[in-house]
């Protein structure tokens, strides 16, 4: 039998301005699922404060995570044959007549500080032991955020992949008000609770993206009729226009660093790839052509930039030093790849592929070999989890713009159902360590 690990403890410390709202801007629906996922048991959370209802479900939070992984087959609570609150008071014979390979088990207490404590076990049923156990001390208003790193610690032990839960995604929604467009860059966990609107305007904002430290986004706004990239804090919300030149300022992406900024311009002529170093501003041309180079998007190690350009007479996807050089082409399948993005583990590029409608596909950077992973009418705009094993995009709903994710082998397909608004240009954020 696998010896019991001690509890340990872990402080949750925030910086600024942390999310608190929860309302929900997503409804999860999980369309396909891994065939023979592990079935679990998030058992119910004791209580310390027997005369209030706990101010979160921490058990809830965590079973839904886990099931939208699509992973996991996570065992409603009224199908559970007991409650326990804690490893002695497990039944393993009730557990493993259902069927159930992990039960999970633990406790909510308010500590006497104001403060609130999780307690839980990760326990393998067959074997009669414990797989993992943590208390975390945390707050009243981040509760949802620690149920969220708990779904991470048991995806990652039964996985062996470090889980996503305690993430966010940043997007674009647009709503009509008076008959006036009302355009709004938005960020919310990614379980789309936590909605927090970070700039309103009239004019189109487009292509947010997350700073590796998840402080910063950078974003494009026509709020003064023609394009500008921004840099907005999160947390205090002051911004700064950092490329407003005449003509095109789009598509901005942070280096690996969080230093640099890949953007397309065309202050000199047909639309290029240039990197901007923060701290100086200084403007360095990558690459230097008549055809349209747009969308770049950094590798992994930040050496080379992937980006599209129509130079070869159809939008297909190049690399090129980051510092500058030879563009050399990267797809082959297809008339038509646009929109890279590559995966923080270094290994797959997802694009848009065009031809019977636009749908998402990846390809492994090492044999490239790519793969289709969507089947709408108009996917676009993906973006990989922190852990490379997800894919969230753009797609459309009816006449209306919404959110989908799809797993990097295609296997697990979820629709986050947008509870207001149009909503397009997802952008996974980085872990939040």
């Amino acid at each position: 039998m696998k010896p019991i690990r001690s509890a340990l403890t872990i402080t949750v410390i925030f910086l600024g301005l942390m999310l608190s709202k929860t309302a929900s801007a997503f409804e999860i629906v999980i369309d396909e699922g891994v065939e023979n996922a592990l079935p679990i048991a998030i058992v119910p959370f004791g209580w310390n404060q027997s005369a209030a209802m706990p101010p979160t479900d921490v058990a809830e939070v965590i079973r839904q995570d886990l099931a939208r992984s699509g992973h996991f087959n996570a065992l409603p609570p009224a199908d559970m044959p007991a409650k326990p609150t804690s490893f002695d008071a497990i039944n393993f014979a009730d557990w493993r007549r259902l069927g159930m390979e992990h039960v999970v088990v633990g406790e909510l207490k308010q500590r006497d500080d104001g403060g609130f404590e999780v307690s839980f076990r990760l326990v393998d049923v067959y074997r009669g032991s414990q797989v993992a156990g943590y208390s975390i001390r945390t707050r009243k208003e981040q509760l949802r955020y620690t149920a969220h790193q708990v779904a991470d610690i048991i995806y990652e032990e039964l996985t062996g992949n470090r889980g996503a839960f305690a993430t966010r995604i940043a997007y674009i929604t647009v709503n009509k008000k008076n008959d006036k467009k009302v355009h709004k860059l938005e960020i919310a966990d990614a379980d789309g609770h936590g909605a927090q609107v970070l700039l309103t305007s009239p004019e189109p904002l487009m292509s947010p993206r997350w700073s590796p430290d998840g402080r910063r986004l950078a974003y494009v706004s026509f709020e003064g009729r023609n394009s500008a990239v921004y840099i907005q804090n999160v947390y205090s919300g002051q911004r700064k226009e950092v490329a407003s030149h005449s003509g095109i300022n789009s598509a901005p992406a942070w280096s690996p660093d969080g230093n640099k900024l890949a953007m397309t311009l065309s202050k000199d002529g047909s639309p290029d790839i240039y990197v901007m170093d923060i701290d100086s501003d200084r403007l360095q041309r990558v690459t230097n052509s008549s055809s349209i180079d747009t969308e770049a998007a950094w590798s992994a190690d930040g050496d080379m930039l992937y980006f599209t350009s129509d130079r070869g007479g159809s939008p297909q996807i190049y690399k090129v030093a980051a510092s500058g050089g030879t563009p050399k082409r990267v797809t082959f399948d297809g008339g038509y790849n646009a929109r890279p993005a590559l995966s923080p583990d270094g290994e797959k590029l997802a694009m848009v592929r065009g031809g019977d409608g636009y749908r998402i596909a990846v390809q492994d950077l090492d044999s490239g070999r790519s793969q289709v992973l969507t089947d709408g009418s108009l996917d676009e705009s993906p973006s990989f989890a922190p852990n490379s094993g997800m894919i969230i995009y753009a797609t459309t709903v009816g006449e209306s713009g919404a959110l989908a994710a799809v797993s990097v082998d295609g296997q697990v397909k979820q629709k986050l159902e947008a509870t207001r608004g149009d909503v397009r240009e997802p952008d996974w954020g980085p872990f939040q360590d």
